[in-house]
């Protein structure tokens, strides 16, 4: 959807990101409305799509998260200002794509490329905690020449939490109830939970909504597509139909589970980094098929949300699912089956296109930013407290 009018005012903020199976880079276009009594948005998605990746570049983010041999300085350096480069393209077709001008858009909202993220430390032991994301926004500054908000994660941390989930306080605004205890559930690469008990829902959400909480869950579509893409050549699996022709190995969803990160309270995150093939690869038995390791991961995915939902918000009514595992029928149907009694429906049933509500984030987060607001919450992600997140890169003045 575009719009047809515009003022001389810049009020559109663009929001992207590349997810962790980096399967494209989703751009939305926003304008956000804020409700006076407690500043909670009202978003107007004005357009949405996805910007695939070059092929060779799409290989090596891939390999990449599969814990790839160690790059060099040089490489990583490259590797930044190409991630840049590409969605700095990807926000300028989107604004010709949705007929709209550069001269509309407010600011541009960065997530990048997510390279590595340990909030915990190297081995889990508390120290060198990092989170990393590539694509130079200077690039995409001076590119677009539209002033570009990236490095979102990075603050959070620093002050002591995850930096994941982020969204979590738009979730809230734009999805809560006053009638029954919700959860958003993002089927990304990584499975992350937003939870919204009912008692939020009169509020509208706001900056600082009492009583959200939200988390990562465990692995989703990262290791279905990587092992989909390596037994038959697709990027991942359409409708679901690798997973269907298989059978759910009990012994190995078993092992699976037993991992010990699956045990840990919120606050939590995690990424490709801790769940790639090679963890995979460490719990196999050998003697199990290709089909049936598909629908084994599937099952994993179904059972730690259901698991993890169970824990934390035994009372939830409706579970509101967004990102590319909506388009799964197969995973939508084993998360009905392992949460029965509670509706799970995509975002879409809401009026939100489930495509682009990481990217609309990310817009809403540019905007939080520019504002000098917060955008994380702390008992989301563990901070020591709330934080305005990310740099601002402004362009040289266009004469």
């Amino acid at each position: 959807m575009t719009t047809d009018t515009f003022d001389d005012t810049p009020d559109l903020f663009l929001g992207m990101i590349s997810g962790t199976s980096a399967d494209g880079i989703d751009v939305a276009i926003a304008r956000f409305h804020d409700r006076e009594a407690d500043r909670a948005p009202r978003a107007d998605v004005l357009f949405g799509r996805t910007y695939p990746w070059d092929a060779e570049l799409r290989t090596v983010l891939v390999e990449l998260g599969q814990h790839a041999p160690k790059l060099t300085l040089d490489e990583i350096g490259e590797l930044d200002v190409r991630i840049g480069a590409a969605f700095a393209t990807a926000a300028a077709q989107a604004i010709r794509d949705s007929g709209m001008r550069r001269a509309d858009i407010a600011a541009i909202g960065s997530h990048g490329q997510t390279l590595r993220h340990r909030p915990d430390g190297r081995r889990g032991d508390g120290v060198h905690r990092f989170t990393l994301q590539l694509g130079d926004a200077s690039v995409i500054a001076e590119t677009t020449g539209i002033r570009t908000v990236a490095d979102f994660r990075r603050r959070d941390v620093a002050a002591g939490g995850h930096g994941a989930p982020l969204l979590p306080a738009l979730h809230a605004a734009l999805l809560s109830s006053p009638a029954e205890d919700r959860a958003v559930l993002n089927l990304g690469g990584i499975a992350n939970l937003t939870l919204l008990p009912a008692q939020n829902g009169g509020s509208g959400g706001g900056s600082n909504p009492a009583g959200v909480r939200g988390f990562d869950t465990g692995p989703a579509n990262g290791l279905m597509d990587a092992w989909c893409l390596r037994h038959t050549g697709a990027g991942f699996d359409r409708g679901g139909a690798f997973a269907a022709g298989g059978r759910v190995d009990d012994a190995l969803l078993a092992r699976l589970l037993d991992e010990p990160w699956f045990a840990l309270p919120p606050p939590k995150s995690t990424g490709r980094d801790q769940f790639h093939l090679g963890w995979v690869e460490s719990k196999l038995g050998g003697t199990e098929t290709p089909a049936d390791v598909q629908a084994t991961l599937l099952a994993l995915t179904a059972r730690t949300v259901a698991n993890a939902l169970r824990a934390t918000l035994p009372g939830a009514a409706r579970v509101i699912g967004c990102g590319g595992g909506v388009h799964n029928p197969a995973l939508m149907s084993a998360l009905a089956e392992a949460l029965p009694g509670i509706a799970v429906e995509s975002t879409a049933a809401h009026g939100i296109d489930p495509d682009v509500v990481e990217a609309l984030g990310f817009a809403w987060l540019a905007r939080q930013t520019v504002l000098g607001r917060p955008g994380n919450l702390p008992s989301v992600t563990g901070a020591a407290g709330s934080r305005v997140l990310g740099a601002i890169h402004s362009p040289q003045e266009i004469l």
